[in-house]
């Protein structure tokens, strides 16, 4: 696939193809690292912004994140038909990512993992984040928590319900479930990701003395709804990544 996409012309929209799965499989490399994925599944998609049809990236179905490369990435349509690249798309990942993507034109880029203080966080009962930390007045004004999603998600309909739900927020924590977060770009949702599940870890590893936590006045939140990059180094921090990624599994960008 990877010659694929390099030789089918030298235009501008298949070297930014190319450049867009590299950055989506040193996230998958990334999350694998972090220990944020289940098993084999879970899922990161990215809308194509040069395709005359709607069109998302994808991982298909029964690769460990660990494993996966630009080439490896599926391309699809928003009723979840293969176009490009060989394997299966998982019917979980498609109801949670074509109607995100159908609905909320701004999530360019949908996360989906379960990471383990998030995921921790979305199985008690009516937890949120607190505003403890210097990060919680820039996430929590950006989080939804999703209170009705009991079962795994099989159809269209459950798959709307979590992208109306989601809105203009850019995370969600998915009661008994993991998180999704969106972006307009790939390193907005996994940076925004990335610190939310730090910032989880902190709160969880707090709520463990058994000590009340201090809370942060509510005066100080930053109030900020546009892309999370234009408040963090988000490409610095992905690039940083990509450089390690460079050095010791160079394979994510064949």
């Amino acid at each position: 696939m990877a010659n694929v996409v390099r030789t089918l012309t030298s235009g501008k929209a298949e070297e930014h193809e190319w450049m867009l799965r590299c950055d989506m499989a040193a996230v998958f490399r990334i999350a694998s690292r972090l220990g944020w994925n289940e098993h084999i599944g879970n899922h990161n998609s990215l809308m194509l912004p040069d395709e005359a049809e709607p069109r998302f990236l994808i991982n298909p179905r029964g690769y460990l994140f660990r494993e996966l490369k630009a080439s490896d990435l599926i391309v699809c349509d928003l009723e979840g038909k293969v176009l490009r690249g060989t394997g299966e798309l998982r019917k979980v990942a498609f109801h949670i990512h074509a109607r995100i993507h159908m609905l909320n034109p701004g999530a360019a880029c949908v996360v989906h993992v379960h990471p383990q203080y998030l995921t921790a966080l979305s199985m008690i009962e009516g937890a949120e984040f607190s505003l403890s930390h210097h990060n919680n007045l820039l996430l929590n004004d950006r989080t939804v928590y999703d209170p009705q999603g009991d079962e795994p998600v099989h159809n269209n309909a459950e798959g709307d319900r979590i992208a109306r739900l989601m809105g203009d927020k850019t995370i969600m924590v998915m009661r008994g479930h993991g998180v999704t977060v969106v972006g307009p770009t790939i390193h907005d949702a996994f940076d925004e990701c990335y610190i939310a599940e730090r910032t989880c870890m902190y709160q969880m590893t707090a709520m463990q003395t058994g000590q009340k936590l201090h809370s942060l006045p509510d005066s100080l939140r930053r109030h900020h709804a546009g892309a999370w990059g234009e408040k963090l180094d988000a490409r610095l921090h992905l690039d940083a990544w990509r450089r390690v990624l460079d050095r010791e599994e160079p394979d994510y960008a064949s």
